[in-house]
C-alpha cells in the first residue's frame, strides 16, 4: 500500500487523492455497465460548517463522477416528515446512498433517523446492522463502516502493515469515531486501550502506545512529554479563539518525538470524505448483488 508523507509527517490530502482516483476509476467502470451511484445527503437547517462539508461532499461525488443530491431542509421540520422522506430515499432504486448530516436540530432523534436508513444505503455506517457486522466482525466485502476511522485504518496500514499484536491508545468514546476505530483495531489483533478526556494518569498508556489515536475534542490535550514514539493519527478538530485550528495533539511540540504524525488540518478530514466516497461505491455493489439474489 502506497504512502504518503513528508518526513514523518502524514499527508492526508495525498491519501484521500489516491482513494478519490480509485473511486473514480470504480464508477466509471459500474457507469459502463449502466449504472451511476448517486449519493444523497439531507442537510437539515442553517449550520455553516454543515454546509461547508456537504458543499465538499457534492463537489467530491461530481468530480468522481458520481450523481450526487441534496436534500435542503427546514429546521423545524418533525421527526416524522424527516422519517417519510428518508423512506422515500430508501425505495428510490436511483439512490445508493443516504446521509443525513449531523448535528440535527435537538427535537429530533438522531438514533431513530440512523435506524431508518437501509442498511446497504447507509454510507456513514452508522446504522446498528452495519456497527453489529464490526464490532462482532462478520463484515463483508460490501460492508459500510463509519469513515472517519476507515480513513485512520487505510492511513494506518499503509505505515505499519502488520498490527496484530502492536499497542494501540484511542482517546475518545464516540459512536462516530472511538468505539467503532477500537473495533477495527482489535479486529485486527491490536492490544487496544480505550481512554477519554478524563482519564487519570493518561500518560501510563500513551507512553507505552506504538499507535495513538486522539479523537475527543481538547486542544492540546497530549504533548511530547506524554509520548515515546508512536505513529499518531490526530482526529480532533478544534477552534482557538483566535480562529486557528488544531487537533487534540500539540503538533510542533510532538512532531519531534512521534514516529508518523498527522497535521491538522491536513490529515484525517480529507480521508473521512474520501472513505464517504468508496462507500458510496460499497453500497452501489451491495445493492447490484442483493437484486441478483
Amino acid at each position: 500500500m502506497q504512502t504518503f508523507l513528508d518526513g514523518n509527517i502524514i499527508l492526508g490530502n495525498e491519501y484521500a487523492k489516491a482513494i478519490r482516483s480509485n473511486v473514480k476509476n470504480q464508477t466509471q467502470e459500474l457507469i459502463k455497465n449502466g449504472i451511476v451511484p448517486c449519493l444523497v445527503v439531507i442537510l437539515i437547517g442553517e449550520n455553516p460548517a454543515s454546509k461547508i462539508y456537504v458543499s465538499n461532499k457534492k463537489k467530491f461525488a461530481i468530480e468522481c463522477g458520481m450523481k450526487s443530491e441534496e436534500v435542503l431542509l427546514p429546521s423545524t421540520i418533525t421527526q416524522e416528515q424527516l422519517l417519510e422522506k428518508i423512506n422515500e430515499l430508501n425505495t428510490d432504486i436511483s439512490v445508493n446512498g443516504i446521509l443525513v448530516q449531523m448535528p440535527l436540530p435537538k427535537h429530533i432523534n438522531s438514533n431513530a433517523i440512523i435506524n431508518a436508513i437501509k442498511p446497504e444505503k447507509d454510507v456513514d455506517g452508522f446504522h446498528p446492522k452495519n456497527m453489529g457486522a464490526l464490532l462482532t466482525n462478520t463484515t463483508h466485502e460490501y460492508s459500510l463502516l463509519p469513515c472517519t476511522p476507515l480513513g485512520c485504518m487505510h492511513i494506518l496500514q499503509s505505515l505499519v502493515p502488520n498490527l496484530r499484536g502492536k499497542s494501540a491508545v484511542v482517546i475518545g468514546m464516540s459512536n462516530i469515531v472511538g468505539k467503532p476505530l477500537a473495533a477495527m483495531l482489535i479486529n485486527k489483533g491490536t492490544t487496544v486501550s480505550v481512554l477519554n478526556s478524563a482519564t487519570q494518569n493518561r500518560e501510563i498508556y500513551t507512553k507505552n502506545a506504538d499507535i495513538l489515536i486522539t479523537a475527543c475534542g481538547v486542544p492540546n490535550l497530549i504533548n511530547a512529554e506524554d509520548i515515546t514514539n508512536p505513529v499518531i493519527l490526530d482526529v480532533g478538530i478544534n477552534r482557538l479563539e483566535n480562529g486557528k485550528i488544531v487537533g487534540d495533539c500539540d503538533f510542533e511540540k510532538c512532531k519531534s518525538k512521534a514516529k508518523f504524525i498527522t497535521p491538522v488540518p491536513g490529515g484525517i478530514g480529507p480521508m473521512t470524505i474520501a472513505m464517504l466516497l468508496q462507500n458510496t461505491i460499497l453500497a452501489t455493489k451491495w445493492q447490484m448483488m442483493l437484486k441478483s439474489d
